[in-house]
């Protein structure tokens, strides 16, 4: 196996690690997160469409996933699904406070460029898999840093 294969072969796991702990971080969220689960701890894309006052083409697009991904309940529950729903939401609901809610802060989320990534949006951040550098942003901007 070469260098190339087994990167490859490596990163599916790292993305299944990733996905797990995001979604792990909401389940734990505040209270206004919770409502976004249901019994079995998936987030159920309804309910973030409807709390977010967006449908659900906007939402996949939103996320980065094909709108026909929510017609089918499998896709919906798949873990790449979940894992960018989770991200997004995190996302969202640490900004909503200072954002004004829920809705402004998902409009913060698609449009706002972010000097510090170049003047790229925190979307447009998560969606190339770097939800991880904007948690970071985020956490350092609360604690007083430069934005």
């Amino acid at each position: 196996m070469t260098a190339r294969t087994s990167k490859a072969a490596s990163r599916p796991a790292r993305t299944a690690k990733a996905v797990a702990a995001s979604v792990e971080v909401v389940r734990r969220g505040p209270s206004r997160i919770a409502g976004y689960f249901d019994a079995e701890g998936l987030i159920v894309i309804d309910r973030v469409a409807d709390r977010f006052g967006v449908s659900k083409a906007q939402l996949a697009d939103t996320m980065g996933v094909s709108p026909e991904t929510f017609h089918r309940a499998a896709r919906a529950k798949a873990p790449k699904t979940q894992g960018r729903a989770a991200e997004m939401i995190e996302i969202v609901a640490r900004v909503s406070d200072w954002a004004g809610g829920e809705k402004q802060a998902l409009a913060w989320y698609r449009a706002e460029p972010l000097p510090a990534f170049g003047g790229r949006t925190a979307e447009s951040l998560v969606k190339d898999g770097k939800a991880a550098a904007v948690r970071d942003w985020l956490d350092h901007v609360a604690t007083g840093g430069f934005a």
